[in-house]
């Protein structure tokens, strides 16, 4: 056995040792044995997140930073825990530039009508790049519709890289904010994320990173990224589905206008005025989502029980045994090669519509993603009505892409291809 053969055994068996955490990777799909290939939408769930929401609901159920009683407490602690392991994860200054929200969706929107609504106005620019997932388009094309400003976009190569240049040409004095993907959800392009804030900032231009893609394949650090805002899904994250976090620098959050109105977000309120609470609860107005939070927060821990050299080293050895063996196929060609990107393959079959892919996998018990992947702009971009995904976590193994390479064989069977 060579030594890269030893290197792969060696990842399959950490891979099956870890997805012995994952309850729902025992279920079988039209007989057959479930190979879960669709995680950039999102990850499956460790028990240990399953049984912390559970565990809230059974012992602690209860209302956050509004009770005195002892259930109300232990939920306030929970939730605030969950706060502070979001911090470390992100290695943000302060656990109040942490603001809780339903998921990376509504942390842009937030950064819009708050802080790009008040500050925005006509003839002001705002640079998205081609391959911005949906959520990181429409609000700010609804805040250009609201203030006048217009969007400038950066565009992509072949590959599915950034054209740094034309980034650089973008950027002027009417640039007020550049708002970029970490990591593409279609292509699995990591952007240098470090040169776009950089560039951004000699320019005293903020930069918003979309996270949801990132964090739970790289270590982010947001003070050494020195990005203004970072947003991220929980769900993405081996967290529960509806939370998720936006990161602020405080001077930023401490000046933005409040997002939402209603309780906990308040001071004091007279039908003459309201003042505002502290942060980071100016911005979370209402009963939150508690459970999600604590399920968010014991997902980041089961994260910091690996370590990221060996997370790293698994889904990069796995990027390219895949890559290789999709490459293979005749009539297959892979959506996106950039040359620094994380475990996610797109891909077209010649002959094939992506969601007869889809269907004919699901049949061989592989589960992926066909369609545009709420990224329209970056298919039209490639000329292509939709691709085939299949994206990785740190359960996937070498076997789990033997069984996509079959599947994709049986289906062009089908089609006689």
């Amino acid at each position: 056995m060579s030594l890269a053969d030893k290197l792969f055994h060696y990842d399959d068996m950490q891979a099956q040792f870890w997805r012995t955490d994952f309850p729902i990777l025992k279920s079988k799909v039209h007989g057959k044995p479930l190979i879960y290939l669709d995680n950039a939408a999102t990850t499956q769930k460790p028990l240990s997140v399953i049984e912390a929401e559970r565990n809230y609901y059974l012992n602690t159920n209860a209302n956050v930073h509004r009770g005195i009683h002892s259930l109300s407490q232990q939920a306030t602690e929970a939730y605030e825990h969950a706060r502070t392991a979001v911090q470390h994860l992100l290695n943000a200054a302060s656990s109040s530039e942490i603001v809780f929200v339903r998921g990376t969706t509504e942390a842009i929107n937030l950064v819009a009508q708050s802080y790009g609504r008040s500050r925005f106005h006509s003839g002001d620019e705002i640079i998205l790049s081609q391959m911005e997932h949906h959520s990181n388009i429409v609000p700010w094309q609804m805040l250009c519709q609201q203030t006048g400003a217009t969007l400038r976009i950066i565009p992509i190569s072949d590959e599915g890289e950034l054209r740094m240049d034309a980034y650089a040409d973008l950027l002027n004095e009417h640039t007020r904010l550049v708002a970029v993907t970490h990591v593409s959800n279609t292509l699995g392009t990591i952007n240098p994320v470090a040169e776009i804030v950089a560039q951004a900032h000699r320019h005293d231009v903020p930069v918003l990173l979309d996270g949801a893609q990132a964090v739970a394949h790289l270590p982010v650090d947001v003070q050494e990224l020195d990005c203004d805002f970072y947003a991220f899904s929980g769900h993405k994250l081996y967290g529960p589905t509806g939370i998720g976090a936006l990161y602020g620098k405080a001077a930023l959050l401490e000046a933005m206008p409040a997002y939402q109105g209603g309780g906990d977000m308040i001071r004091s309120v007279s039908f003459a005025e309201t003042s505002f609470n502290t942060l980071p609860f100016k911005f979370e107005a209402g009963t939150p989502n508690i459970a999600g939070a604590i399920g968010l927060g014991v997902a980041i821990d089961y994260l910091n029980g690996f370590d990221w050299e060996d997370l790293l080293a698994h889904e990069h050895s796995l990027l390219t045994y895949a890559t290789q063996a999709l490459s293979e196929i005749p009539g297959l060609t892979i959506v996106g090669n950039a040359r620094e990107k994380i475990c996610i393959l797109s891909f077209v079959l010649e002959g094939m519509h992506p969601h007869d892919i889809g269907t004919l996998l699901d049949e061989e018990g592989v589960a992926i993603r066909t369609g545009h992947h709420c990224t329209m702009p970056l298919m039209e971009r490639f000329g292509l009505p939709a691709t085939a995904r299949a994206s990785f976590a740190l359960y996937n193994s070498r076997h789990d892409v033997d069984v996509l390479v079959n599947a994709i064989h049986q289906a062009k069977k089908v089609f006689k291809q």
